[in-house]
């Protein structure tokens, strides 16, 4: 199924049309009402041949796809094949032309094999992004059962023999149809002996330029974001935050594996061009958008999953290992002139922490002031929040993962907390209501009322049932809000997220500071539609 209609010429798609002009040549009495709820309960395949019969008919299918969609389905067979056919006989039920497709896969399915057999079936015009995901959230294909399945933690440090034992089998996949929107992947490509600073600003200028190539503006509506495990997505967050308005969503996964396919072939990066470290799929208006096409919204909200705990810091010395990705420090307590090692700091903060069975996951919060440019522009003063794990610490230096942190910025420790991640995800459910009771109240008007039409989810792999205590809490905000409509999501190696609307951490709470990359938390996006006002 070919992203346009030029696959309507060839020899057996003409076939196709042929032969559904005369099994439904009885049709021509129908009244153009009738034929419409006919042609709305074909499959995509046949509603796509329907379209070739004649120019009445093609009219008919166009109203049919007047409104966006999105189809998603999941299945846990453990043979490739047989669960991609699960999901696409969801998926491609009835009536749409993709625009994009996103799968997320468990790591016993192959990432170029799985591309393939998505490729072979929408067609080489839509771009497809398939990513490894620690686990994958929707409704089963066969059941419709909601289903939260997490699996081994991807890049935790097990052996290639380890992951061997633990193979996981499983997919989610959405396809999405978005009228007056124009959808593309734009890869994050670094070459050799280039600095990542360059890449990334090539990667935000590439963004910009595909959004002003296809709409009157240079900026997108909003990005989903894929990073590879071992890249620094930091940077690249911050240069988006940065260069893009505040109305302008991102968000995704911040470290996984992946693999692509754009719909434009000289966005499709070879290993010869360099270390692939992210991909987006990027959505933009569609400058030849009809008047009569609507507006499609995007809401972003977040459940938060973390505490501050103890007093702030701030950094004296600091030392940096690139290739590990990790940092080592040394930090004064906020008001005192004693430099403290990683030890004594631990132990401030352990006699702090409330009394656990299971110790907490801690990380700490780092305020940094830096500025920021693209390319040769003057840079600019940001200020923001950035997380890093903890991993130890000892009589020397604290050890904390990931870069970038440097001496005299200031930090707060943070622990994973499963009752502030609970009130936070009562206030996402709250928040989405909102949203509902929106379209309630247009509900007389049901041509012209705002109607939710889907959504994705983006959940921290520590979070799940094991965290809960119960299943399925954190796709729970969406489900019950808006039943029967159709999302789909992935456990992350870490929450990314712009522009949200329900966060609970206090330095979201000052406008001149953000945060874009989280941490224990689970990101909602959330899709919604209002037709054009008729006069």
């Amino acid at each position: 199924m070919e992203k346009t209609t030029s696959s309507s010429s060839t020899p057996r798609t003409k076939a196709k049309a042929s032969d559904l002009q005369m099994s439904f040549s009885g049709f021509d009495g129908l009244t153009e009402d009738l034929l419409f709820n006919i042609l709305a309960r074909l499959p995509a395949q046949s509603f796509a041949s329907a379209a070739c019969v004649t120019k009445s008919w093609n009219h008919i299918c166009k109203r049919v796809l007047s409104r966006p969609k999105l189809a998603s389905a999941l299945s846990l067979k453990p043979s490739l094949p047989e669960a991609l056919d699960d999901v696409f006989d969801k998926v491609l039920s009835g009536p749409i032309r993709p625009h994009f497709a996103l799968a997320n896969v468990g790591s016993g399915f192959e990432l170029p094999m799985t591309l393939k057999l998505i490729r072979k079936k929408l067609g080489c015009l839509v771009p497809v992004i398939v990513s490894v995901a620690n686990g994958i959230i929707g409704r089963d294909a066969l059941t419709d059962e909601l289903k939260e399945v997490k699996w081994g933690a991807l890049f935790s440090g097990l052996s290639d023999e380890a992951y061997a034992r633990n193979i996981n089998e499983g997919i989610v996949l959405t396809i999405g149809y978005f009228p007056g929107l124009e959808v593309d992947v734009i890869p994050l490509v670094r070459p050799s002996k280039t600095p990542l600073e360059s890449a990334i600003d090539k990667f935000v200028m590439d963004v910009k330029e595909y959004s002003a190539s296809v709409s009157s503006c240079s900026f997108p509506v909003g990005i989903i974001l894929f990073g590879e495990g071992s890249s620094d997505m930091k940077p690249v967050m911050e240069k988006l935050d940065y260069a893009m308005p505040n109305d302008t969503f991102i968000v995704g996964d911040e470290r996984g594996c992946f693999t692509y396919r754009s719909g434009n072939d000289s966005r499709n990066a070879h290993a010869r061009a360099g270390y692939l470290e992210a991909v987006a799929l990027v959505f933009a208006q569609d400058r030849d958008r009809s008047s009569a096409t609507g507006e499609i919204k995007f809401h972003v909200a977040l459940s938060n999953g973390v505490l501050p705990v103890g007093g702030k810091y701030k950094t004296v010395s600091v030392r940096t290992s690139s290739t590990e990705s990790s940092t080592w420090l040394t930090a004064r307590r906020d008001g005192q002139r004693e430099i403290l090692d990683g030890q004594r700091i631990l132990n401030e903060i352990n006699n702090e922490l409330p009394n656990q069975i299971e110790p907490p996951d801690l990380y700490i919060g780092v305020s940094k002031q830096r500025k920021i440019s693209i390319g040769e522009e003057k840079p600019s003063h940001r200020s923001f929040i950035s997380f890093h794990g903890v991993v130890g610490g000892d009589e020397e230096y604290l050890y904390v993962d990931g870069i970038g942190i440097r001496t005299g910025d200031i930090f707060q420790f943070y622990h994973s907390d499963c009752n502030t991640a609970i009130a936070t995800s009562a206030k996402v459910h709250d928040e989405l209501k909102k949203i509902k009771l929106e379209a309630n109240s247009l509900k007389g008007d049901v041509d012209n009322a705002t109607n939710v039409f889907g959504g994705f989810v983006f959940a921290c792999y520590g979070r799940g049932e094991t965290f809960f205590g119960r299943p399925n809490v954190d796709s729970s905000p969406f489900s019950e809000n808006f039943r029967g409509v159709p999302f789909s999501g992935l456990f992350c190696g870490g929450e990314l997220a712009r522009s949200c609307s329900t966060v609970n951490d206090e330095f979201e709470r000052e406008s001149c500071v953000s945060c874009c990359l989280h941490v224990y938390s689970t990101v909602y996006l959330v899709m919604s539609y209002t037709p054009p006002v008729e006069y």
